[in-house]
């Protein structure tokens, strides 16, 4: 055990305090949406959204992870790692309009030797319940009110500025007056009431805000149009990042022509979140080409677990050696088809083969134990830093039982992250 972490480990083991106050959480709801269907659409279809317990990690481990974000995003500036992704990505992706990408999500592990990065996510959803979430909680086991709530006092502040900056970066001056956050049948998506409370949280700092299905959206005379009015910014949460189907065109349309600014975008998703790009940063070789100092080299070739394309010529090797890694696809989100190797069937495996994906030497998440009917049961961890242009915006954590994430397992859900110092113990 990493000593900076053996006090965290030792709370996520030990302590049993609940630190969700439920009435205070729906408070908080109540008070930021004004809409009592969204609380009993949580109450009822998303009981295990939220976890009632915190996740500790120490201070050190944060650093590194916060460190990982900031040694990434410069290299995804490089002008020969930027040719180097855009040469797998799709055409579309080679259109830069400017923007930085709102919401990127990094998750990690956090293990014995320190964190690992397991992928990199544009539209990482979540944040605005996880913001909710960390002021329901209540102080647990110890920590400081500095470490307690996991995100900067001015959350709101700074996604504000965010959308603000990526309107900027494309050349706009002023301000975005209609922003659309758009995602297909966005009412059945499992993380909708994330999308409601974006929503109110930008209307009030006077933005008029819609959330749209792509298929409600049109493209004519320059203009995306949404109930007869222009959009100015999309806020994408669509997991078809190249706007390939039908059913996307006039958000393709749109963001080719470059009148609308579109945050997170295919380019976004090229340069930082395709599974391939992890071959090239967990490469010592390819960092150096890049003209990484040694120091940062080292660093993420510890920080990110190796990974590399799987081939028809390294397909006998992978297979031998399958227990050793995770198998995602490269375009890849939310875990779908994504497999253990341990748990891999030769029928699946022939399709990893004939698909584009990449094998990730597996990096075990730690666990939390939470109490279920007064027992004991472990659930898994994995921290997700949402992001923006290489500064941490809020950390939360989400955990989970089975092979990925679900938020269908009792005792799991999103949780807040506290952070420990070596002094800190769980009281008696």
């Amino acid at each position: 055990m990493n000593m900076i972490d053996d006090v965290a480990d030792q709370l996520n083991q030990g302590c049993f305090c609940t630190t969700l106050n439920r009435a205070r959480l729906e408070a908080a709801f109540v008070r930021e949406v004004e809409d009592p269907a969204l609380l009993e659409l949580l109450r009822e279809g998303r009981p295990h959204l939220f976890s009632n317990i915190s996740v500790f990690i120490h201070n050190d481990s944060f650093a590194e992870m916060a460190r990982a974000v900031r040694t990434i995003e410069a290299v995804v500036k490089l002008p020969e790692y930027t040719k180097r992704v855009l040469d797998w990505a799709p055409a579309i992706a080679r259109i830069d309009h400017g923007p930085a990408g709102a919401f990127m999500g990094y998750d990690f592990h956090v293990g014995a030797d320190g964190p690992k990065l397991i992928e990199i996510n544009t539209n990482a959803g979540g944040a605005f319940l996880s913001a909710v979430l960390a002021r329901a909680q209540s102080a647990c086991c110890g920590t400081s009110p500095s470490s307690r709530p996991g995100f900067p006092d001015d959350f709101e502040r700074a996604v504000v500025g965010m959308f603000e900056q990526e309107w900027r970066l494309q050349g706009k001056s002023g301000r975005p007056s209609r922003i659309a956050i758009v995602d297909d049948r966005p009412d059945e998506q499992y993380l909708y009431p994330d999308f409601v409370l974006a929503k109110r949280l930008l209307e009030r700092n006077g933005f008029e805000v819609v959330i749209a299905d792509p298929e409600d959206l049109t493209y004519r005379a320059g203009q995306l149009i949404c109930d007869g009015v222009p959009i100015d910014l999309v806020y994408n949460r669509v997991v078809d990042f190249s706007f390939a189907e039908s059913g996307h065109r006039a958000l393709r349309e749109a963001f080719e022509r470059g009148e609308v600014v579109f945050t997170p975008n295919p380019h976004v998703h090229a340069r930082l979140a395709d599974k391939r790009n992890l071959t090239l940063l967990s490469n010592p070789e390819e960092l150096r080409a890049f003209g990484l100092s040694e120091c940062d080299i080292q660093f993420l070739t510890d920080v990110i677990p190796s990974t590399m394309s799987v081939t028809t010529k390294n397909a006998s090797e992978l297979w031998a050696a399958r227990r050793d890694f995770f198998f995602k696809p490269a375009r890849g989100h939310g875990s779908k088809a994504a497999y253990r190797g341990a748990k891999l069937t030769k029928r699946v495996w022939a399709e990893i083969v004939e698909g584009t994906y990449v094998a990730q030497r597996f990096a075990p998440p730690s666990e939390r134990m939470v109490s279920i009917d007064n027992a004991a049961e472990p659930r898994k961890i994995d921290v997700r830093l949402y992001t923006y242009r290489g500064e941490v915006l809020l950390t939360a954590a989400r955990l989970y039982k089975g092979q990925t994430t679900n938020f269908r397992t009792e005792g799991g859900g999103f949780a807040p992250v506290l952070r420990t110092s070596m002094l800190e113990q769980c009281p008696d």
